[in-house]
């Protein structure tokens, strides 16, 4: 599980709480990773795993969060700045040969343009929500689950903070 986003930037600090309730929960056979944003070094991390949650605020989009499976993409268009999920996976099948299936869990934040490390009520809720919804998941290893809230999911993408 990779959680990313600023936590200096109120609710765009989704991605990385989290990530830390998630390693918090210290769950066997998961591991988990959390920064700022997603670089092309993630790629290696990625291609040593069968499954990667991806974890990011949402701007907009579903409450209180929404899944998505993330497909590699086909070309390469970073910045020195970051990378997007699909890119990730497609660094890594392309560079590493591996192709683990992957999933964003976009939680909706509200307030991102204050600094502050802390998070709004509603997207403290709703990061509440995505935790009570992905723990069971990865302690089960129930993968199914996580595919079928995927495919219930729409927009593929939704916009990450």
């Amino acid at each position: 599980m990779i959680g990313f986003g600023n936590p200096g930037r109120l609710d765009d600090g989704l991605g990385p709480a989290l990530a830390a309730r998630v390693e918090a929960a210290a769950i066997p056979g998961v591991t988990v990773d959390s920064d700022y944003q997603l670089q092309v070094e993630d790629a290696e991390a990625v291609s040593h795993h069968d499954v990667v949650v991806f974890a990011d605020a949402a701007i907009s989009g579903r409450e209180p969060f929404s899944v998505s499976e993330v497909v590699p993409s086909r070309g390469l268009s970073f910045s020195s700045h970051s990378v997007d999920p699909d890119e990730i996976l497609g660094l890594a099948r392309d560079l590493f040969h591996s192709a683990p299936r992957a999933f964003m869990l976009a939680i909706r934040g509200y307030d991102f343009d204050e600094f502050g490390e802390r998070l709004s009520p509603d997207a403290a809720d709703n990061l509440a929500a995505a935790e009570q919804f992905l723990l069971p998941i990865l302690i089960r290893s129930d993968l199914a689950a996580l595919a079928e809230r995927a495919q219930a999911a729409a927009p593929p993408f939704p916009n990450s903070a």
